[in-house]
């Protein structure tokens, strides 16, 4: 079940979505434009494909899983096949751009209450 994290989702519920899911962590799409996420999917393309069809553009979509129960220093991981764009230059399934890992640092950190 996607859910779509456009104001704010408390650290609990995403615990919840964790524990259902993998156990340990919870898919996610950071769309850094529209500053929003899509949350709790099997795949981050199921998540990615659910933004491009509500007019997201692919280079501002980047797939990261999140581990609730690490403390913030440790919770986000940039890490997702969606992530692979060596026509772009992000040659790994990381985001190797800082200033882009800023971005998605930031958008979580405003859209999870910690």
């Amino acid at each position: 079940m996607k859910v779509v994290v456009d104001s704010a989702l408390a650290l609990s519920e995403l615990k919840k979505m964790a524990k259902a899911s993998f156990g340990t962590l919870v898919k996610v799409v950071v769309d850094i434009e529209k500053e929003i996420l899509v949350v709790d999917s099997e795949l981050h393309a199921d998540e990615e494909a659910y933004l491009l069809s509500q007019g997201s553009h692919q280079e501002h979509l980047w797939g990261i899983n999140l581990y609730p129960d690490l403390p913030e220093s440790e919770w986000i991981e940039f890490d997702s096949m969606i992530n692979l764009r060596p026509a772009s230059g992000n040659i790994s399934r990381g985001v190797n751009n800082p200033a882009i890992r800023e971005k998605i640092v930031f958008i979580v950190n405003k859209r999870i209450k910690r």
